[in-house]
């Protein structure tokens, strides 16, 4: 999609904008992810159980990063979207290298929910950019490009902070790539500019007030479905991201770099084949019936559990890596059939307060719960199962997967009522 007349003077070309959202997502991902690569060498100098990593991964993070999202967004639908993300990057960034002078629990417990506070105002204005810059046929699949930044960040976290903790420390690991995150943030906001799609030049839009936004949402059957089973899906998916490093390295024997090798590994070939596919089926599909946006991910998570469970069980992490490859597609697939979804449940001056609405659900409940109860189940589990006992909580969750796969079925048919222009 070439840029407007307008777009041209104001230096927005929407690859540009497109490339620039990716790159700020990847450090999202490389500073919410890299605690999982680092969780070892953390728990052996600071003494922390399974149960308190897995609320430093999960609840201390997401506790105020899903509630601040809703209000940052609806700041960013009324102010400007590229200036919210730009203080949201600085924030984060800073946080996280705050998180490498921690000397004890409560210390990085604080660090981590500033880490929250600052990427609560990153992910729903960049939907909300992407929504004006890419017209509707194209959205899942340009959703799906910016959602690359999930693994191809998680992959980037795992590598460096595998490479940095065991060259120096685990401190120099959350210290580089705060810094890194903080030195992009001035070529972020000269690149990316806001631009509201699609309305006539000098015709201005009522930005719609937050109680009608959230009673919009909450009268469509199909926000709640998608919401529920995104959800579902991300209980999952962040509590196998981040205790998948502990397995290997507990049950398969492999050491810090071997692990970060592996993770990253199947994160970007896994990752990045699952969400362009899901990308490209949502926009095909989804041309012939709405419907399909959701069943899409419905057939994916299914798909997945078998081979995740496999996988887990292996004893081989040669063939744990084949098994995991299928697995980890399916398990990014729903991203852009959803995520374009619900930007058209809405109008558009109202997308990026809708996304938040959704990421409220998703992460308050998917990252919120999941790594916490995967660490609680192995705390749990550790009297009958030994140093096997993280092994059991992955498989035990894995129903988590057919709950989202049956809520997805559901919403197909209500997107096609529910739909917004």
């Amino acid at each position: 999609m070439s840029g407007t007349r307008s777009d041209a003077r104001r230096g927005a070309h929407p690859h540009v904008v497109l490339a620039m959202l990716l790159l700020v997502y990847i450090f999202n991902f490389v500073d919410r992810q890299i605690l999982a690569i680092l969780a070892a060498p953390i728990q052996a100098e600071l003494g922390l159980s399974d149960g308190q990593m897995g609320l430093l991964g999960g609840l201390a993070f997401a506790l105020l990063y899903s509630t601040l999202a809703v209000p940052l967004a609806w700041l960013a639908d009324r102010t400007s979207r590229s200036w919210v993300i730009t203080g949201s990057l600085i924030l984060w960034s800073g946080f996280t290298a705050l998180c490498g002078a921690a000397h004890g629990f409560w210390h990085i417990f604080l660090a981590r929910l500033g880490v929250g506070i600052g990427e609560a105002g990153g992910v729903a204005p960049s939907y909300a950019v992407i929504a004006d810059y890419f017209p509707s046929h194209r959205r899942a699949f340009a959703l799906s490009i910016y959602s690359l930044g999930i693994p191809l960040g998680s992959a980037a976290g795992v590598l460096a902070g595998g490479y940095i903790a065991a060259s120096v420390d685990w401190r120099a690991a959350f210290v580089a790539v705060g810094c890194a995150g903080i030195l992009i943030a001035p070529l972020f906001k000269l690149l990316v500019r806001d631009r509201r799609e699609p309305i006539a030049a000098g015709v201005s839009v009522e930005v719609p007030r937050f109680g009608t936004v959230a009673a919009t949402l909450a009268a469509k059957p199909s926000f709640w479905l998608l919401s529920f089973g995104a959800a579902s899906s991300s209980m999952l998916g962040y509590g196998l991201a981040f205790w998948l490093p502990s397995l290997l390295q507990r049950s398969f024997g492999l050491d810090l770099i071997a692990t970060s090798h592996f993770i990253g590994a199947i994160l970007l070939l896994g990752g990045v084949i699952g969400m362009l596919a899901g990308g490209w089926l949502g926009d095909r599909l989804g041309a012939q019936d709405r419907a399909w946006f959701a069943y899409v991910p419905a057939c994916a998570f299914v798909i997945g559990v078998p081979f995740f469970a496999a996988g887990i069980y292996s004893g081989s992490a040669r063939l744990a890596f084949i098994l995991f490859l299928i697995p980890q597609a399916m398990a990014y697939v729903w991203l852009g059939p959803i995520l374009s979804a619900v930007q058209h449940l809405v109008g558009p001056a109202s997308r990026a307060t809708a996304a938040a609405l959704f990421l409220l659900i998703n992460n308050l409940i998917g990252l919120g719960g999941g790594i916490y109860a995967l660490g609680a189940l192995s705390d749990a589990l550790t009297p009958v199962y030994g140093a096997e006992a993280l092994r059991y909580s992955m498989l035990y969750a894995l129903g988590l997967y057919g709950l989202a796969a049956l809520l997805m079925a559901l919403a197909g048919p209500r997107l096609r009522r529910d739909w917004h222009g």
